[in-house]
């Protein structure tokens, strides 16, 4: 295979979406989405993520050391994006209704939508320039049921999950098909 060298780039390494969940000072739960998340393990399986800018997500969970992180699918989509492109610092961002629980263990909102939710706890900050990398504990995961079934093969619940993925700022389905690039799916979110 013939290689060819480019500037620095993730493009074609397609990474999982997650809406992380915070509250507001004021309490009300606020949800960004993102996708700099990644295992490593600590005498136990834990978090490693990055938040890059001044997004009000990264100052909540560094307000309260604590946040959800919650699995972003084909039907989550359109809100996902939605959240992606509004600024967490507009007031209105989280005018829509959507069904949000709490976490079992930690004071943070869940998407109860979300087949998976992280419940999860800062445990160190790595600050650079304008990024910031936090290690974070898994306290507790939340699995909707149909992916507790050991019935069904791993590859058919994940299919019926239908997680997607990020690349090259287009987002696509869990069997590789085009959903749409970065600012497209969430247009029709509040019209619905």
């Amino acid at each position: 295979m013939t290689k060819k060298s480019r500037q620095a780039t993730n493009d074609f390494c397609p990474q999982t979406l997650f809406l992380y969940g915070t509250y507001k000072e004021n309490k009300t739960p606020d949800f960004g989405l993102f996708c700099w998340f990644s295992y490593c393990w600590d005498n136990e399986l834990c978090v490693m993520m990055c938040i890059d800018g001044e997004k009000l997500t990264k100052d909540r969970i560094k307000a309260g050391n604590v946040f959800s992180a919650n699995l972003v699918t084909e039907k989550l989509l359109p809100m996902a994006d939605y959240l992606g492109n509004k600024s967490g610092y507009d007031a209105d961002k989280m005018n829509f209704h959507a069904d949000i629980g709490k976490g079992e263990i930690l004071d943070v909102p869940i998407l109860m939508e979300s087949p998976v939710n992280y419940e999860l706890e800062v445990t160190q900050r790595i600050p650079f320039g304008e990024g910031e990398v936090f290690l974070c504990r898994i306290r507790n995961v939340l699995y909707s049921e149909e992916l507790t079934d050991q019935q069904i093969s791993v590859g058919e619940r994940l299919k019926n999950i239908a997680p997607i993925s990020t690349t090259c700022n287009t987002y696509f389905s869990y069997t590789g098909e085009v959903l749409g690039s970065w600012g497209e799916p969430g247009k029709t979110f509040l019209k619905h």
